[in-house]
C-alpha cells in the first residue's frame, strides 16, 4: 500500500500503531532508540536530521503515513529532554518529511498530544512560546527551573497548538494532519509515571467516567482509522480519546 513512519515505535502506542499499520499493508518504517528499522535520537536536531535521511533514503522520498509516538513522561528528572522529544522530536521530524508527505498516496499525518494538554495554565507560559517559536535553548532553559508535569503538559500543549497551526499549509498539500489527546493508556510510561512518589498522586485523583484506563491498542485503532479514507474529512483536529476524563473535568469547555 505504501510507505509509513512510526517514531517511538518499538513500545506503548507506538508499536501497536506500527502493527496496525502492518495488517493495512503498508511497509512501516519504524525510527526508535533502538529496536527499529531506524536507530535515532531524536532529542538532538543531528538525531533527527539523520532520521529524516534515513526515512527519504528507505521510502524513496514519498510517505504516505507518519505518527508521531515518540515521547517522555513527567516522572524523569531531565526536564530539558522532555522538551526536547516531546516537542521539537515531534515537530522538526513533521516539517522534515512534509515533501515526502505531499508525494505520498492520500498522505495523513497524526501526532500524539495529551489531554494533559488542558490541565495547567500553559497558554501564555514562556516555555510553551519558547517551543512555538522553535526555540529549543530557551525552551530547556526555561523548563529547567520548572517540575514534571509543566515539562510534559506544556510540551503536548505547544504540540497541539503547533499542528494546528499547520493545518493551512499541509492542507495546501493534500497533507490531511490532526492530533490525538489520549488520557492514561496502560504502557510502560503510564506505569513509571504511576510509581513515581509526586505524580502518582496525581493519576489517583484523576475522574474517568468510563471506569478504566486505556489500552495501547485502543489508542492505535483510533489513529488508523483517523488516517483512513472514513476520516476523510478530518483536518486540524485535536481529538479527546480519555474515557470521558476532559469532560468530566472541563464539562462546560470544548
Amino acid at each position: 500500500m505504501g510507505h509509513a513512519v512510526v517514531t517511538g515505535s518499538a513500545s506503548g502506542i507506538g508499536a501497536a500503531v506500527a502493527a496496525g499499520l502492518r495488517k493495512e499493508g503498508f511497509d512501516v518504517i519504524g525510527i526508535d532508540l533502538k529496536g527499529a528499522e531506524i536507530e535515532a535520537d531524536l532529542s538532538s536536531h543531528d538525531g533527527r536530521r539523520d532520521a529524516i535521511k534515513a526515512v527519504i533514503g528507505a521510502s524513496g522520498g514519498a510517505i504516505d503515513r507518519l505518527v508521531l509516538c515518540a515521547g517522555l513522561g513527567s516522572h524523569l528528572e531531565d526536564l530539558p529532554l522532555i522538551a526536547s522529544v516531546n516537542y521539537f522530536g515531534a515537530i522538526e521530524l513533521l516539517d522534515g518529511l512534509q515533501g515526502a508527505l505531499k508525494r505520498g498516496n492520500e498522505p495523513a499525518a497524526v501526532a500524539i498530544s495529551s489531554n494533559s494538554a488542558r490541565f495547567g495554565p500553559f497558554d501564555d507560559h514562556p516555555f510553551v512560546l519558547a517551543c512555538l517559536e522553535g526555540d529549543e535553548s530557551r525552551a530547556r532553559e526555561i523548563i529547567a527551573g520548572e517540575n514534571g508535569f509543566i515539562a510534559y503538559g506544556g510540551s503536548k500543549h505547544a504540540l497541539a497548538r503547533a499542528l494546528r497551526r499547520r493545518s493551512k499549509t499541509f492542507g495546501a498539500d493534500g497533507i490531511r494532519l490532526n492530533g490525538i489527546a489520549p488520557g492514561p493508556t496502560e504502557t510502560a510510561m503510564l506505569q513509571s509515571t504511576r510509581e513515581h512518589p509526586i505524580y502518582s498522586k496525581g493519576f489517583d485523583a484523576l475522574e474517568i467516567p468510563v471506569g478504566r484506563y486505556g489500552t495501547a491498542e485502543e489508542i492505535a485503532d483510533f489513529i488508523l482509522l483517523m488516517m483512513g479514507p472514513k476520516a476523510a474529512f478530518m483536518h486540524g483536529s485535536i481529538v479527546y480519546l480519555d474515557g470521558g476524563n476532559d469532560a468530566a473535568t472541563f464539562p462546560d469547555r470544548f
